[in-house]
């Protein structure tokens, strides 16, 4: 008769934790709370970098750096505040010093040097989610989005982006983007309707949506 397969433990023991709290852990010394944090956000962080510069290689690094400054500042982080905030505030700060960087390195800080820089050529901000591959329909949706995000202004699409594909609170935005809260909404709800405008021809969205 066939042994049955040992009933292991969870892989990741701090699975049930919140993210505060694998912190926490982390600020103590805890090398499997640090590893539990990266597994948990390395694709979200990833992909909020490549909607923003389309240069994946690039993209990888700017994301390493990121959980190398949550390593290297691990006990100054308060459990008070949110552990998503501080994380994204540390990956959107070291995207903008990456664009920055290279509209300084063209000599250039035109607005079209720095669209070009943010929009890149080709198909912008991928999902690394795979889609179905009898799926057409959405890949194409998927691509018209993306293309209707990479046209509107920088300071609107990284507040549609934190709060509608990242998920982030209002109150999260205005952290991490450092703006009031009417600003933040302001900027979200102007972002949408710029989205609207140009999905509408191809996505049939009603006037009312």
């Amino acid at each position: 008769m066939p042994i049955e397969p040992l009933r292991l433990k969870k892989l990741d023991p701090l699975a049930d934790l919140s993210d505060e709290d694998v912190m926490e852990r982390c600020a103590a010394g805890s090398e499997a709370g640090f590893r539990t944090l990266v597994q948990r956000y390395r694709s979200r962080i990833m992909n909020l970098v490549c909607r923003f510069i389309n240069d994946r290689d690039r993209a990888e690094e700017i994301a390493q750096e990121v959980f190398l400054r949550v390593f290297r500042n691990r006990e100054r982080y308060r459990k008070s505040g949110k552990f998503s905030t501080w994380i994204f505030t540390i990956a959107v700060n070291l995207t903008k010093n990456e664009i920055r960087s290279r509209v300084r390195h063209r000599g250039t800080y035109s607005l079209d040097a720095m669209e070009e820089e943010t929009g890149g050529q080709g198909l912008p901000f991928p999902d690394w989610k795979p889609l179905p591959d009898q799926d057409l329909n959405a890949r194409e949706i998927q691509h018209k989005v993306a293309e209707a995000l990479r046209k509107i202004p920088p300071r609107y699409r990284e507040a549609v982006v934190l709060r509608d594909v990242e998920g982030l609170s209002y109150e999260e935005v205005g952290e991490i983007l450092r703006i009031p809260g009417g600003t933040v909404r302001s900027r979200i709800n102007r972002a949408r309707l710029m989205l609207k405008d140009r999905l509408k021809p191809h996505l049939n969205l009603e006037e009312d949506v």
